[in-house]
């Protein structure tokens, strides 16, 4: 890839972002009703490639419980409201109704609260009851803290989601997560994230992580370009872990270990893209905060909006457009790709002439100024 010079003592490698690319129709075009959209994972089999995000302003139990009887797959945040109060709501309201000046600050008090195992195990038992897959999420630090919790209540995917993680943490002051231990360790799939690299994917996938998500930082509740001046620019990133992803399957002599981008899929094009550029399946926040069914009530925030020590995200207003069923599967009322996610990428896949997510990763993509 084409290197830029910024100064004598500094070059710099030129990347993209979803913004900067779009897919090319070929010779060929299909019927909608045509085209697959499902993906698979380990044992599990999903009609639509959309994970709703761990985050609290996006899946709830019940959000959870909808999305899997909807298709997809809901994420709870094991280290969100939902494990630290029994009254989860009445906590969700005094986010939503905090002023913008102090919310920062209160929201860190609100997140100091203990997490509680038992609430973790009710939490998975009640979707579980529900009769769809079941997945949670612990950062790299609460892993070993509470995974045997998590097991205990019997999820079925496990995800290890982090600002970033990697295979190979230093640390002098405590031991770090052996990932490969761990994931060896298991009896369930483990997805990994996020990576933003060609080398910390792989690293990552030769730990046995059924999937990497790719990203940093990227989601519109999130400051971390500012605060860290770090960013990962989507198109670039899922193909260098796409790539990843290619020669580990030689390397490994046929895992394949799935792609799911995560960050900065803001529209249903974003998703287009993202698959167009390797990925299998996408993992949403800002895009499903949307829905009139997220606990968040039409507020957005993640993780490091409330970090105890340095914040590197933000409460934002994202509103609400439609049902959680409409966001995914339409019909829309809006013509700027907020809804009807799904449909849109059917239909993108048919303009363009492929039938299934893993055809649809060889489509043409150009490079152009397509901002707006």
């Amino acid at each position: 890839m084409n290197e830029l010079e910024i100064g004598r003592a500094k070059r710099a490698r030129q990347v993209f972002a979803f913004d900067d690319v779009a897919v090319v129709p070929s010779r060929r075009t299909r019927d909608p009703r045509d085209v697959s959209v499902s993906w698979s994972i380990d044992a599990f089999q999903f009609d639509t490639p959309i994970i709703a995000a761990p985050m609290d302003s996006v899946v709830s139990p019940e959000t959870a419980i909808q999305m899997g009887r909807l298709g997809g797959l809901g994420v709870l945040d094991l280290e969100g409201v939902w494990t630290r109060y029994e009254d989860a709501d009445e906590v969700l309201a005094e986010i939503r109704q905090l002023p913008h000046d102090t919310a920062t600050e209160r929201m860190q008090e609100l997140y100091s609260e203990p997490i509680k195992p038992e609430l973790i195990t009710q939490r998975l038992e009640q979707i579980r009851a529900a009769g769809v897959p079941v997945a949670g999420s612990l950062s790299p630090q609460r892993t070993q803290e509470f995974h045997e919790t998590v097991i205990g209540a019997g999820v079925d995917l496990f995800v290890i989601r982090g600002t970033t993680v990697s295979a190979e943490h230093v640390s002098k002051n405590v031991e770090p997560l052996n990932l490969k231990k761990f994931i060896y360790e298991l009896d369930v799939p483990v997805i990994v994230g996020g990576a933003a690299t060609y080398t910390a994917a792989l690293h990552l996938m030769r730990t046995g992580a059924a999937g990497v998500l790719v990203g940093f930082g990227g989601g519109a509740a999130s400051t971390t370009r500012t605060s860290l001046g770090i960013h990962a620019p989507m198109a670039t990133a899922v193909a260098d872990v796409a790539g990843a992803r290619r020669d580990y399957l030689d390397e490994s002599g046929g895992r394949y270990v799935h792609v799911i981008a995560d960050g900065g899929l803001n529209t249903s094009g974003d998703i287009v893209k993202a698959i167009a550029c390797g990925a299998d399946a996408v993992m949403l926040g800002t895009a499903l905060a949307r829905a009139e069914e997220a606990p968040g009530g039409g507020w957005h925030w993640g993780a490091e909006a409330h970090h105890a020590e340095l914040p590197r995200g933000h409460r934002v207003e994202v509103g609400t457009i439609a049902s959680l069923e409409q966001v995914l599967f339409g019909p829309s009322r809006t013509s700027d790709g907020r809804a009807n996610l799904v449909g849109a990428l059917r239909r993108s896949m048919a303009t363009t002439g492929y039938s299934d997510l893993k055809e649809f990763q060889r489509v043409e993509v150009v490079v152009g100024s397509f901002r707006r």
